[in-house]
């Protein structure tokens, strides 16, 4: 990750010096160089150099915890290395001499920062990212052990969790990767994509929707046509039976049918007023 850099002027035998010094100083002498010194400078490089080659094998422990994760090893050592980096700057070396078990945290802490905040494509609770990756564990270990795929029942056992909690971390994966909808479903000739398979637009949603602007104005028409409306659109009743129970003509019944109507679909489409 890191290379040894020869400043300007600088003579390849004091490179080689430099690098000879490097080598054979201790982790808190080396933080307190990378400390100490202007970013830049060829000292600070090679003690910093030195550092992340010590604690390779670390930062590669670290990223090994999530080789079930679709995230490339390559992509999950760099950002071991930046919170590898992090330590090195951040560690006090007057409080205690093993860099180690420092920086373990802060490595791991990196990269469960990138899962959580780069790869999820829909938000998802950072318990169930963490119980999604112990579950890939589980399901090696227990695979191993039973020489078979476990059971939910028996994930659920080994890893102390719910049912729910256990399903909801097996529907992570759904909001790990996100599907285009133009992606093809197969390699033929005339391949469909995955939004031929989706329901087309349900009428029924937008008669909802009316309907539900019309009961927010329904108490706004008098008694006697809220009586009206039902009887013709609910009772199924005709205009002249309609007439008859309520003691007016057929006309009548008309004029306030086609006024009521008229108001509650001038409240649907934003201009309506009564008189």
């Amino acid at each position: 990750m890191l290379t040894k850099l020869t400043a300007a002027g600088d003579s390849p035998k004091t490179t080689t010096t430099s690098a000879q010094n490097a080598a054979a100083m201790s982790d808190p002498d080396l933080v307190k160089l990378v400390q100490s010194l202007p970013r830049g400078s060829q000292e600070r490089n090679l003690a910093c150099e030195k550092l992340v080659n010590r604690y390779e094998s670390l930062v590669r422990s670290c990223a090994q915890r999530y080789r079930h994760s679709p995230e490339p090893p390559e992509e999950l050592m760099q950002v071991g290395y930046v919170g590898l980096l992090k330590a090195i700057n951040n560690f006090d070396p007057d409080l205690g001499s093993n860099l180690a078990s420092y920086a373990q945290p802060c490595i791991s802490g990196e990269i469960k920062r990138h899962f959580r905040d780069k790869r999820w494509h829909v938000h998802v609770k950072r318990s169930t990212q963490e119980l999604r990756l112990e579950l890939c564990r589980a399901r090696t270990e227990l695979t191993q052990q039973l020489s078979r795929a476990p059971k939910d029942r028996e994930l659920a056992q080994h890893l102390g969790v719910s049912d729910d909690d256990l399903r909801d971390a097996q529907r992570a994966d759904l909001a790990f990767r996100a599907s285009s909808l133009d992606a093809p479903l197969s390699a033929g000739p005339e391949p469909g994509n995955l939004a031929d398979l989706l329901g087309e637009d349900d009428p029924q949603l937008e008669h909802t929707l009316d309907m539900e602007s019309v009961w927010a104005h329904w108490g706004e028409l008098p008694e006697r046509e809220q009586r009206l409306l039902m009887m013709r659109f609910y009772g199924n009743m005709t205009q002249a039976e309609i007439g008859e129970r309520l003691g007016i003509s057929q006309m009548h019944v008309s004029r306030l049918l086609t006024g009521a109507l008229g108001y509650l679909r001038g409240c649907v489409l934003g201009a309506g007023s009564r008189d």
